[in-house]
């Protein structure tokens, strides 16, 4: 068996995709697509106000080969995140990258006049929890362009649409288990967390003769990895940082709770104030409920 580093942890994985080989394998094996040529942008943002949510993002800007064989400049933002997250923020994170002047490059117009335009953004999520009722592990989110009175598909690419709307890959880290139907989840194996060491869940114990030969690169940076002292140190302090999460997450669920169990007691005792065709008035004094709240008992 051989040892490697879990990455699943941020340290880890940052330290994996940072190999632009390795990088390059792993995004062309996810997205079907080869990628030519791959910038690492360092960019990634860790929210150290609020610390309800932790995820981990890169970005990279890439040159990819579509169908057709023509090339195309991308933006591939991955983002993993270990626990639940808030969908809004992912909403923002997509605007910032809409919004970001770098995520522009200088082409032609059809005239062949230099022109500014919008890089095409592909989103990879990487979740530590389940998302979909599906065990499926790998989920893609495939754009179709169709003519809404004939529904035939339209295969022709717009800038437009393009630069306006994206594909997205999820990968449902938790439905990894035992699932080698394709490339991409043998690839993806790596993430299989019931290969963890039962003494060192910083480590995944797996058999380097199950990958094919093309992914072994990747088994052996992580292999590194798991041997670099800067790199254990950093995992055991995410630890850290999500036990506190959890914490923080069962604290405010446990206040919530106690709020309703409060509101519905509140709320008992204005129907029978109610009931005793006691004044509306005193009701609101009694009870602090808002007029519209006593009236739809």
């Amino acid at each position: 068996m051989t040892k490697i580093a879990n990455p699943i942890y941020d340290v880890v994985f940052k330290y994996l995709m940072s190999d632009n080989k390795i990088a390059k394998l792993m995004l062309s094996t996810i997205i079907g697509k080869e990628v030519n040529n791959l910038q690492f942008r360092d960019t990634e943002k860790r929210n150290d106000i609020d610390k309800s949510i932790k995820y981990h993002r890169l970005d990279f800007s890439a040159e990819i080969l579509d169908e057709t064989g023509k090339k195309e400049i991308v933006i591939i933002e991955l983002q993993k995140i270990r626990l639940p997250a808030d969908i809004v923020r992912f909403r923002r994170y997509l605007g910032e990258q809409y919004m970001n002047k770098e995520n522009t490059y200088t082409g032609e117009n059809e005239k062949g006049d230099p022109e500014v335009k919008a890089m095409p953004i592909l989103s990879i999520y990487f979740l530590g929890y389940k998302l979909y009722k599906t065990d499926a592990p790998v989920v893609k989110i495939n754009r179709k362009t169709i003519d809404i009175a004939t529904n035939e598909p339209i295969t022709e690419k717009t800038e437009f649409t393009e630069s306006l709307t994206h594909d997205s890959f999820i990968i449902q880290i938790p439905y990894l288990k035992e699932k080698r139907r394709n490339d991409v989840e043998k690839l993806l194996a790596i993430f299989d967390q019931s290969y963890q060491d039962k003494e060192d869940y910083h480590a995944l114990n797996l058999n380097e003769d199950d990958f094919p030969e093309k992914y072994r690169e990747i088994i052996r940076r992580l292999v590194k990895a798991n041997s670099e002292p800067d790199i254990r140190r950093k995992m055991d302090m995410e630890d850290d940082l999500v036990e506190e999460i959890r914490n923080k997450d069962l604290a405010i669920a446990k206040r919530d709770l106690a709020i309703e169990e409060q509101k519905k007691n509140l709320l008992e005792t204005a129907k029978l104030l109610k009931q005793l065709k006691v004044d509306i008035n005193t009701i609101i004094e009694k009870t602090g409920l808002s007029r519209d709240e006593i009236e739809r008992i």
